[in-house]
């Protein structure tokens, strides 16, 4: 296999965005979405209307801006195609479906949602809107597939901003883990490939998440937090626990050293243990509380609750519980290189236009790794001078 091979060099990038496009384009049937396609993939700094417009070669961002605001298209619609498109080039039975939110800094109060709010991407309360959103990973890359705005119940129930804001009837003020519920229950329901589903402890903690995904026997590892209430029946009453009292009993030889995946330095080693939990679960399923323990910090443990088919090695575990991060990979990629946090529309429809055609790009991307990736891995290496010669 030759270096050209691997990396990718001789693939024809163009004709495949031009297929992509072509497989989007039933979705919003304008010109100006393939522009602004073009324009978040493109070397301008910031995607905003008048760079885009301007990297386009138009003298007025006047068309980009009705992309997003005055015409007459269904961003869902266009979240569907993208989700198929990354269920093609990416979908494999050992896929992951992962939630998470993010948040996207704003200096005025106009743009719908926005509020003085924790964000996770800042680490405190700041004035900013939140997205929750749904990615897919798997051994061919990973994308995000789904997005929607968190309406805080100051936007919900104020009349007058949602009307300024162009926020529909039907959208009633949500919690985040009840807007993943819906999300990934409508995502399961396309038939999308997923061996597990991950999420942080504001999903894990919330039981009707835990229990909607449980109904569909569909296995799960979500991070809970170290004082996560447990209450378990012994002799007859019932006995409450955390998961930080029930791991700091174990023996230090019941720890399992294993790697969540390869990291940005290298294989992400930590120390593993699980101990089930005997709670009523699906036939043929088990429920476990998983807890991974840091090689660098002693006093970092993280925990999660398991829940997958009972033949799952730990191993497995680790692994889906190590998968987490590819979720924020995506944002930092969306953010920095594609403008997903560039957006100026200050409506309900034109936050999600711009979400989905952004996140239209990224799956383009993660779909040329993805093929490359395909073609890599069906190749088989010839061997060496030397192989051969020692062979001889």
């Amino acid at each position: 296999m030759a270096v050209s091979d691997w990396v990718g060099t001789g693939l024809d990038w163009r004709h495949a965005l031009a297929g992509m496009k072509q497989f989007l384009a039933p979705a919003f049937k304008r010109a100006s979405a393939s522009t602004f396609i073009d324009g978040v993939l493109s070397r301008a700094e910031r995607k905003t209307g008048w760079m885009l417009a301007e990297e386009a070669g138009l003298d007025r961002p006047y068309r980009l801006q009705s992309l997003l605001g005055r015409s007459s298209w269904s961003a869902d619609a266009l979240c569907d195609r993208v989700r198929r498109y990354v269920a093609d080039t990416l979908g494999d039975a050992d896929g992951v479906l992962v939630v998470d939110e993010t948040g996207f800094m704003k200096k005025g109060e106009h743009s719908v949602g926005v509020t003085r709010q924790y964000s996770g991407t800042a680490g405190r309360v700041e004035n900013c809107q939140v997205g929750v959103f749904a990615a897919y990973a798997s051994r061919f890359g990973h994308a995000l597939i789904d997005r929607r705005l968190y309406l805080p119940k100051g936007w919900a129930e104020n009349q007058a901003r949602r009307v300024n804001a162009c926020v529909p009837e039907d959208v009633a003020f949500a919690t985040k883990p009840a807007m993943a519920r819906e999300m990934v229950s409508r995502i399961l329901d396309e038939g999308i490939p997923c061996a597990f589903v991950l999420a942080d402890a504001v999903y894990g903690s919330d039981y009707k998440f835990r229990r909607m995904l449980e109904k569909r026997r569909q296995a799960y590892v979500l991070a809970i937090r170290s004082n996560h209430v447990l209450r378990f029946l012994e002799e007859w009453k019932f006995v409450e626990t955390n998961p930080a009292t029930l791991v700091s009993d174990l023996e230090r030889q019941a720890w399992q050293p294993l790697s969540a995946g390869e990291g940005a330095k290298g294989p992400r080693l930590y120390d593993w243990v699980r101990l089930p939990l005997n709670w009523e679960t699906e036939e043929g399923f088990t429920r476990w509380l998983l807890a991974r323990w840091s090689l660098r910090d002693p006093d970092a443990i993280a925990y999660y609750f398991a829940y997958a088919p009972a033949e799952t090695t730990l191993a497995e575990l680790a692994a889906a519980a190590g998968l987490r991060w590819t979720i924020e990979e995506c944002f930092l990629r969306a953010k920095d290189d594609l403008g997903l946090d560039h957006c100026e529309a200050r409506s309900w429809h034109g936050w999600h236009r711009h979400m989905s055609l952004v996140m239209a790009a990224a799956a383009f991307l993660a779909g040329i790794t993805a093929r490359q990736r395909r073609e890599a891995f069906g190749k088989h290496n010839e061997r060496s001078p030397s192989a051969q010669v020692a062979a001889a």
